[in-house]
């Protein structure tokens, strides 16, 4: 490989590291108010069941946020997107740490979930632009870590600041929170452009570094018939929507879990906040690796995304099942249950959004994903709300989460017969116009 290949790469890299970092501040956000939800449910004398209405309504406003977000992606570019997704959930994060009542943040969690409902595909689209063909699977397995290494950090991050720096109140935690959003701006704004042909105009790369040597063809300089044919590749496609509700499944059991499990730990198992914080880590460690290997196995073992997906179904079921069933005093267990559900849950959480830029060109990636993961977003919407009213309410208080893990196992089941549905061979991107192709008048 040449010098001037190699730095083309290279810098390609030093955008998806941004792009990861960015949306690890994003996670740090959500992630803070399930850490501290146990003990916000109790200074705001919160039930169950409108602890689950909390958390899925902010998956509602996430879900329907995915579709303008694609869309503006595509239309106006990736990374403005993102820079009034950062500002609008940060501000909203701040505003979190003032709340009094149910009704203000129901009201800040819709807020939450429209500002950072418009980063992630907006970053998938920008991914898509930078890294070719062949490499798209472990691009989006490393940007999807981030799921995995911000709810590892997060828990000891913002309890320790609360603990360290507040004597234990989780209010303050969130106006600090407001620095890393400030700091994401200026890493977007610094190292990342919509394309390389922009970074090439910003005298950051020279021209012989674009490796794609093509054009870009924006879908908004299509004709309106242009643009319904494009659509329609995805549109009108079967497997598009067998896809949808693989996707549905899956942000139903991983935001499920994550909303869920630090109240499980603490009512069911009766963990103090230290224990809480380094047991509900332990999924999320090992789903770093699990999110690169499945990856990994899509661009270079299996070739595909869908047996990455049975296996991370199909696994999932059993370890579910027996994480809610487990009784309290048996700490080494549940760690392993723990470790393994981190692992099957998020084994195809890389290779699933590497579906959609292998199956379809790429002017209408950031709109298919837009679409995809809104209705998908709306699994990570109902799972949190089924799950409060599953919630068994003991007369002394005391909660068990037995019903709840056998939903999600049950979800995880579903997840499996979309895996076996589905088909993954490209579509056609005939219809979209190459920029050397002219119209005949």
């Amino acid at each position: 490989m040449n010098k001037i290949v190699k730095k083309a790469w290279n810098y390609r890299y030093v955008v998806l590291v941004v792009l990861w970092l960015v949306y690890i501040i994003n996670y740090f956000d959500r992630m803070a108010v399930l850490t501290f939800l146990p003990f916000i449910q109790e200074d705001l004398n919160l039930t169950p069941v409108e602890v689950g209405q909390l958390a899925s309504v902010f998956f509602f406003a996430y879900a329907a946020a995915q579709i303008s977000a694609g869309y503006l992606a595509d239309k106006i570019g990736p990374k403005k997107v993102m820079y009034i997704a950062i500002f609008v959930f940060t501000v909203i994060t701040a505003l979190t740490g003032a709340v009094k009542n149910f009704t203000q943040f129901l009201l800040l969690r819709i807020g939450l979930g429209f500002g950072e409902g418009h980063h992630f595909a907006p970053a998938i689209r920008a991914i898509n632009n930078w890294f070719p063909q062949n490499e798209k699977g472990r691009a989006t397995s490393f940007f999807a870590t981030s799921w995995a290494v911000a709810p590892a950090i997060v828990p000891v991050i913002v309890t320790s600041i609360s603990f360290y720096f507040f004597g234990g109140d989780w209010r303050p935690v969130f106006y600090v929170l407001a620095i890393p959003g400030a700091v994401a701006i200026f890493l977007l704004w610094f190292f990342v452009s919509n394309t390389p042909k922009e970074m090439i105009a910003k005298g950051r790369m020279s021209k012989e570094q674009d490796i794609d040597g093509q054009d870009d063809s924006p879908i908004e300089k299509m004709s309106k018939e242009e643009k319904r044919k494009t659509y329609g590749l995805f549109l009108k496609d079967f497997h598009f929507y067998v896809y949808t509700l693989l996707l549905f499944c899956q942000l139903a059991v991983y935001w499920g879990t994550t909303t869920w499990l630090t109240s499980f730990l603490v009512t069911q198992h009766g963990m103090n906040i230290k224990e809480m914080g380094f047991f509900g880590s332990a999924p999320y460690i090992i789903a770093f690796f699990a999110m690169l290997l499945g990856g990994w196995l899509m661009d270079k073992v299996l070739g595909r995304m869908k047996p990455v997906a049975l296996i991370g179904g199909i696994g999932s079921i059993p370890v579910l099942w027996m994480l809610g069933a487990i009784d309290s005093g048996k700490p080494a267990l549940l760690l392993t249950l723990l470790l393994l559900v981190g692992f099957f849950v998020n084994l195809n959480f890389g290779s699933i959004y590497a579906f959609l830029p292998k199956r379809y060109p790429k002017e209408i990636v950031g709109s298919a994903t837009g679409l995809s993961n809104g209705i998908g977003q709306l699994g990570a919407f109902v799972s949190p709300l089924v799950a409060g009213y599953l919630v068994t309410v003991g007369a002394d208080g005391s909660q068990d989460f037995g019903n709840v893990f056998i939903f999600f196992a049950s979800v995880a089941a579903l997840s499996v017969v979309c895996a076996i549905i589905l088909k993954e061979k490209p579509v056609s991107d005939s219809v979209i116009p190459t920029v050397n192709q002219e119209k005949v008048i």
